[in-house]
């Protein structure tokens, strides 16, 4: 045989082969040694089944539930090939004739999509999402297979282990990150004999190709954050893949709180976020996220509940502004408190401090404007501190007032002379503008003040005009 993972050659009879094969495989079950025709990769799968003590005639198990399985997929990586694997075998799978599968790296069914026909009919072995489909629990298979060799393969009819799926073939894939080399899971197509020829191999294989093309793409150039808007509004917008959608009340809280915590957060942690002391199930939670995802789809991940990508908020934008010393603006992206009508002890602490953050950057700037800017506001019209504020601000100073008139005119300084002998003291009085220039008096060049400060009793008293003259004449 040319290609060992091909499960027949071309010519070869089907019903033969499948006679043969059984035979084989009823030996192999016996004690016996597995013989020809049996291909090498099928041999070896036997040996792993049996030792692994699958299953000979049951159903496969089912690993996850539903609620468990719809988070667990959403937040999976292959979730972002479905529209590769849906393109390019939806329609073989929708033909009447097939199942489309997709599995994790563990082989746990992620979506098996097809005819509703066809999906009944693998129902009756398990073949359903949540099962586990590897060898240690199914037995030999072409999605199980595939993982364990690490190679694409093509399992026919009575090569698979378990006698319950033997009416079946189907052809596998593996699919890996292109940057790490890491096993993702598998892609497999499922149907009847005529899936044996090398053409459903070669399909699954050229699909697998594109899907780990279409997520190394992906993670080159990943998805736009999307963005949450939560202040003044008591339904928050999200924006996300081109689509705005208006969220609840209750998924408003949940959104804005893994946006605020990008690493995650266990059922625990959120539910005290979300309902504080209160007595409430844990169902009620479950209950919520799984209604969730319904509406955002993958962005919501779980086994820590998270958003798969970065969500951005208007309440984050002015915690930005404001770090960066920008109030202005921050006081422009302020529509309002975030989430306002929300009861949630989570929701309730960021809009505190969210609010008192910006308030008292309002009071320490001790601007008019900016205070004005925030009494006038639904939210600040009642802050009393802020009010006293604005009026310490706009009123006027009290400031020492200043005349606008020249000075008075002040007397000159009079050039020191030796005193009168008859008068040691002059008394001011108001000039007389009328008196005449008095005459040169005689200098004195050893006159000295008399002992006291009292006038002679003989002094003659001098005119007032004298002591105030404005130019006073030498002695």
């Amino acid at each position: 045989m040319v290609n060992p993972w091909l499960a027949m050659e071309t010519g070869t009879d089907p019903e033969e082969r499948t006679r043969t094969v059984r035979r084989a495989h009823e030996a192999f079950l016996a004690g016996g040694p597995v013989a020809h025709p049996v291909r090498r990769v099928v041999a070896d799968s036997w040996r792993r089944s049996a030792s692994a003590r699958a299953t000979l005639d049951g159903p496969a198990p089912i690993d996850l539930d539903e609620s468990d399985l719809r988070a667990y997929r959403d937040g999976h990586p292959l979730a972002r090939a479905m529209p590769v694997f849906r393109d390019l075998l939806g329609s073989i799978a929708q033909d009447g004739a097939h199942v489309l599968a997709v599995c994790d790296p563990q082989g746990r069914m992620l979506w098996v999509e097809g005819h509703p026909g066809v999906r009944r009919h693998a129902e009756r072995m398990n073949f359903v999402p949540g099962a586990r489909w590897d060898e240690r629990h199914a037995g030999t298979n072409a999605p199980g297979t595939a993982l364990a060799a690490d190679h694409a393969v093509q399992i026919f009819a009575t090569e698979h282990y378990n006698k319950r799926v033997q009416q079946w073939t189907c052809a596998a894939a593996p699919l890996h990150d292109l940057r790490t080399g890491r096993l993702l899971g598998a892609v497999d197509i499922t149907g009847g004999d005529h899936l044996a020829g090398p053409h459903s191999l070669a399909l699954v294989q050229a699909t697998a190709r594109a899907a780990e093309a279409h997520l190394a793409a992906y993670a080159n150039h990943p998805a736009p954050a999307a963005h949450l808007s939560v202040l003044a509004r008591d339904e928050a917008l999200l924006v996300t893949d081109g689509r705005t959608l208006r969220l609840g009340r209750r998924h408003s809280e949940i959104v804005l709180l893994l946006a605020r915590h990008p690493e995650g957060l266990t059922g625990d942690q959120l539910a005290t976020l979300l309902y504080g002391e209160r007595d409430v199930r844990p169902v009620t939670l479950r209950a919520e996220l799984s209604r969730l995802r319904h509406v955002v789809g993958p962005l919501l991940a779980s086994r820590p509940y998270r958003l798969t990508r970065t969500v951005e908020t208007d309440a984050a934008a002015v915690e930005t502004d404001l770090a960066a010393g920008d109030l202005a603006a921050a006081l422009r992206g302020y529509r309002g408190p975030l989430l306002p009508l929300s009861e949630a002890p989570g929701v309730r602490r960021l809009r505190a401090l969210l609010e008192d953050r910006l308030r008292r950057s309002v009071l320490t700037r001790h601007d008019p404007e900016t205070l004005r800017l925030w009494a006038d506001t639904p939210w600040g019209e009642h802050d009393v501190q802020v009010r006293e504020a604005l009026d310490a601000a706009t009123r006027p100073q009290n400031t020492k007032a200043t005349s606008t008139a020249p000075p008075l005119p002040t007397a000159p300084q009079h050039r020191t002379a030796s005193p009168l002998p008859t008068a040691s003291r002059h008394r001011t009085a108001s000039p007389l503008p009328t008196a005449p220039p008095l005459p040169t008096a005689p200098q004195h060049h050893t006159a000295s003040p008399p002992p006291t400060a009292s006038p002679l009793p003989t002094a003659p008293r001098l005119p007032t005009a004298y002591a105030t003259s404005p130019q006073r004449p030498p002695l």
